[in-house]
């Protein structure tokens, strides 16, 4: 009985510790050419704290009205951020977008859930604002993006933060995906995952809590958050809401999974985005 009871938990051992691979694993990708159909569109590089070269897209706009850094999710890159680059550059906002280190054309070793994209995050503001003759500038967040601009320092300096589907801290969202692995076992196995971050990464857990941050912005706070989501649940997306300083709002998209609300929503999704810039970029 022992001895199947220590297989059965050197087997759990072993596939924990490959998931843990699977979740920490650089992402490369191939983003391909500038899209034709844009105008005053460019490539850019520039080097960031995190080691890597970053890799990007810069929209400018005729009117000047700022600067809108955007910041895609995890395992993804700049593309997820193309569309909302778009009607931004449409509205007279300068635009970059980039691929985080360890994703997308951005070279990197491993994904670290914002400790090292924060950095990227620092590296890719100074570029913007360097390039604008309006220095006010927007940040907006997608899951892994909105974590690495509230561990960044930029939480201090941008205008307006739009925060999508961030996560509390990096021991709650492996807690929801466990749970949505192996149901209400999971919370007893996710500590296996959290344990090995340090030894793989070189840091700990402490250093991966957006919730401990958000209080320090300084500019207007959106938080956007799906009804339904249960990567990043409604609950954890109001506690962060209720860390944050005024002006504040939160967005529940009704019926909303753990998705990209502005591939969702559509002019829905402009609309508020762009009434909130509206109101708090000066």
């Amino acid at each position: 009985m022992k001895k199947k009871f220590f297989l059965i938990a050197f087997l759990l051992t072993g596939i924990l510790y490959a998931i843990g691979s699977v979740l920490t694993k650089a992402h490369p990708t191939e983003v391909g050419t500038i899209p034709s159909n844009i105008s005053k569109i460019r490539e850019v590089s520039f080097l960031s704290q995190s080691g890597s070269t970053i890799k990007g897209w810069m929209l400018e706009a005729k009117q000047g009205k700022g600067g809108v850094l955007l910041l895609h999710g995890v395992r993804s890159n700049r593309l997820q951020m193309l569309n909302r680059a778009k009607f931004l550059q449409k509205e007279g906002y300068d635009v970059l977008l980039f691929d985080f280190q360890a994703h997308g054309e951005s070279k990197g070793e491993s994904i670290t859930f914002g400790h090292l994209e924060s950095l990227d995050v620092e590296a890719a503001y100074a570029y913007l604002e360097d390039r604008l003759c309006n220095p006010t500038i927007a940040v907006i967040g997608v899951s892994l993006g909105g974590a690495s601009a509230l561990l960044s320092s930029v939480k201090t300096k941008a205008q307006v933060l739009v925060l999508e589907s961030v996560y509390p801290s990096i021991e709650q969202a492996i807690d929801d995906r466990m749970k949505i692995y192996l149901g209400s076992m999971g919370e007893y196995f996710s500590p296996l995952l959290t344990l090995q971050l340090e030894p793989r990464l070189g840091f700990g857990i402490d250093k991966l809590r957006p919730i401990d941050e958000v209080s320090k912005v300084t500019s207007a706070v959106l938080v956007v958050a799906g009804e339904k989501d249960i990567h990043t649940t409604l609950q954890e997306s109001k506690q962060l809401f209720s860390k944050a300083n005024e002006p504040k709002e939160l967005w529940i998209v009704k019926g909303a999974k753990h998705v990209d609300f502005d591939a969702l929503l559509g002019k829905e999704y402009e609309e508020r985005i762009l009434d909130f810039l509206d109101e708090y970029m000066e």
